[in-house]
């Protein structure tokens, strides 16, 4: 998952997410739509934010931007024409030497930012709290095993959804 969000004078204007249009089929649902590698169902975070300003009037000059993921070329040059400033990223993906230019020539500033993902994302770790608690219940009760591997499975389709 990749999340984008604008900040204009130390507020938040306007966030997006890789997603689908609005009213359209989502990955999750349908499965990714994939041309040449790439799933052209989505919209980008970064232009889903881009976009959110557009929609609502929200200027995007001189804003900066904080996003998980470095900005693929298509999301870089958007930025650049948004009249954003300062990307501040999480992650590299595919850092194209080309962005990297085209940001430096605009001067665009570029900041990796340290991000440890299990301080947001302990969703792994409150599942398996979960499963062992109802698993130890369950076998106070004496429920048969095939029982409880099945609720197992059950609870962990639900994490996944």
């Amino acid at each position: 998952m990749v999340g984008a969000t604008i900040v204009r004078d130390k507020r938040i204007i306007a966030g997006g997410y890789n997603g689908s249009i609005a009213g359209g089929d989502h990955c999750d649902e349908e499965g990714c739509y994939v041309v040449e590698g790439h799933c052209i169902r989505t919209i980008h975070a970064e232009m889903n934010a881009i976009l959110q300003c557009a929609k609502f009037g929200a200027s995007t000059d001189n804003a900066e931007m904080y996003v998980t993921h470095f900005p693929c070329i298509a999301c870089c040059k958007s930025i650049i024409q948004a009249g954003i400033k300062t990307v501040y990223y999480a992650k590299d993906y595919k850092n194209h030497s080309y962005a990297m230019e085209l940001f430096e020539r605009a001067d665009v500033i570029i900041k990796k930012v340290p991000f440890d993902e299990h301080v947001l994302n302990n969703t792994a770790q409150i599942e398996q709290t979960v499963i062992q608690t109802v698993q130890e219940v369950l076998q106070k009760e004496a429920v048969p095993e095939e029982t409880i591997a099945h609720l197992e499975d059950k609870l962990r389709q639900q994490f996944l959804k």
